[in-house]
């Protein structure tokens, strides 16, 4: 697998953008309201989150599970030459808009940068790699052609590609019952089900019990994991899964991940 360190966020490199830029909406996962694109009340000056060791128990823990894909970086350090939107509140708007759109791109470069390495045809490889490298060139092309960016068509375009992947991908293991996508999971009893090549596309496995289960080879893009109970899973293999999923399931040192995913710390709770 291609080293993805640069799609890793570098919070110390960044503005608070996360912190910024999305709405909060008082639930399980945020303790307030916030309005987008206002700064959140536990952002320091520094740009540091003044309660980034007691998240969870002061009632955020929709934060510890956000990834910006490293976007947070790139936008300041490259795309607006390191300058921030406290320091430069001219440029405050453009960087909120920008980095919404580069946090996309980069989470479509994960997933390509993925399927570049499976086990496709010679004909959908190319096309994977030609989309990879198209969104490498807009990721770099600019603060003004970023704001400005069709991305629905393009995410449009790459989706397309990625869904062939799957498919060709799962096709020894694909069986109808398991073809899921979308799917209402929400706190279903799915221990040690044989989920191998399932499609649970955007599927929503809130709560849901997983343990032990097999899920070498399912395609989990969009899937929500927010307390999913994955304790002895194998998601080892599983496609597209990224680490805001992990991070926003439950699961144990036994639950098999993805070499490119960390374990979070919360598992060890």
């Amino acid at each position: 697998m291609p080293e993805r360190t640069h799609l890793r966020a570098d919070c110390a490199s960044c503005a608070g953008l996360c912190c910024v830029v999305p709405t909060f909406a008082a639930s399980a996962d945020f303790a307030i309201n916030k309005p987008a694109r206002t700064p959140c009340p536990n952002l320091r000056t520094d740009f540091a989150c003044s309660i980034h060791d007691r998240l969870r128990p002061s009632g955020f823990p929709g934060c510890t599970v956000y990834d910006c894909f490293g976007a947070g970086q790139r936008v300041v350090q490259e795309t607006f030459a390191g300058h921030t939107w406290r320091e430069s509140p001219e440029v405050a708007e453009q960087m909120f808009t920008v980095f919404g759109t580069m946090r996309d791109l980069h989470e479509l470069l994960w997933y390509l940068t993925e399927a570049v390495t499976l086990p496709t045809t010679p004909d959908l490889r190319a096309e994977l790699a030609g989309a990879l490298d198209r969104t490498e060139h807009l990721v770099h092309s600019g603060r003004d052609a970023l704001a400005e960016l069709d991305l629905r068509t393009h995410r449009r375009e790459v989706d397309a590609l990625l869904l062939r992947t799957s498919e060709q991908v799962r096709a020894d293991v694909r069986r109808e019952e398991t073809e899921l996508r979308g799917a209402d999971l929400v706190g279903k009893k799915l221990r040690d089900s044989d989920l191998r090549g399932a499609n649970l596309r955007g599927a929503y496995l809130i709560g849901t019990d997983l343990r032990g289960a097999d899920l070498r080879l399912a395609d989990l893009i969009g899937a929500d994991f927010r307390g999913a109970d994955v304790r002895r899973a194998d998601v080892g293999t599983s496609l597209f899964l990224t680490q805001f999923q992990v991070d926003a399931a439950n699961g144990d040192a036994q639950t098999r991940l993805p070499a490119a995913l960390t374990r979070p710390a919360h598992w060890h709770c």
